[in-house]
């Protein structure tokens, strides 16, 4: 079983402290742009897993190898913020990692937040996508992935975290209210 925190005062404080931070959960929950408001307000680089590591321009994909030794770079240095779930780089990622926050929303939020996203951006790159991947109507595929993520993927993140990580601390964040509460009390982006 993880390391994880229950208290968001705890959880606070070790946010504040970290250097190395993994914000892991499903696609449309929210974990980029709470990425990118830590990352303002911790002062740490902020990387995001599809921008940086895993697509290519045109939606292309970086191949594995290539992929794996991106990550590796940035995951040897002492200041990040790492934005992606990806289980199969937890052996990479999360024994460097001193606190891993996972945005744990329910799955109709999640596929809230990929209608809103596709309707936004749609045609255009969003900010943590790769140069020239733009945004298109979410896939059958896509959309059946967010709908089972919970029942078919969770289990598969906890036993990686469980694998590659197990003192290292995990704060959940399972509603909107919940990650706008965390970003009051860390206060103003410095």
């Amino acid at each position: 079983m993880p390391a994880y925190i229950d208290d968001m005062r705890k959880a606070l404080g070790l946010l504040r402290q970290s250097e190395r931070i993994m914000v892991i959960g499903c696609s449309g929950g929210g974990k980029s742009t709470l990425s990118r408001k830590l990352s303002g307000r911790l002062d740490l680089p902020y990387f995001s897993m599809d921008r940086e590591f895993f697509w290519l321009p045109g939606w292309v994909k970086r191949s594995k190898d290539e992929e794996r030794r991106l990550i590796t770079n940035v995951v040897g240095s002492e200041r990040w913020l790492m934005d992606g779930t990806g289980p199969s780089t937890f052996d990479i990622r999360v024994p460097r990692t001193q606190l891993v926050i996972w945005v744990r929303m329910p799955c109709w939020l999640c596929l809230w937040g990929i209608c809103k996203r596709a309707f936004f951006h749609f045609g255009r790159t969003r900010p943590d996508m790769a140069p020239g991947c733009l945004e298109r109507v979410p896939d059958r595929e896509f959309l059946t992935y967010i709908w089972t993520f919970e029942k078919r993927f969770t289990p598969l993140v906890i036993a990686a975290l469980d694998k590659h990580g197990p003192n290292v601390p995990v704060f959940q964040l399972k509603s909107r209210r919940e990650v706008n509460h965390l970003l009051d009390l860390l206060g103003a982006p410095s």
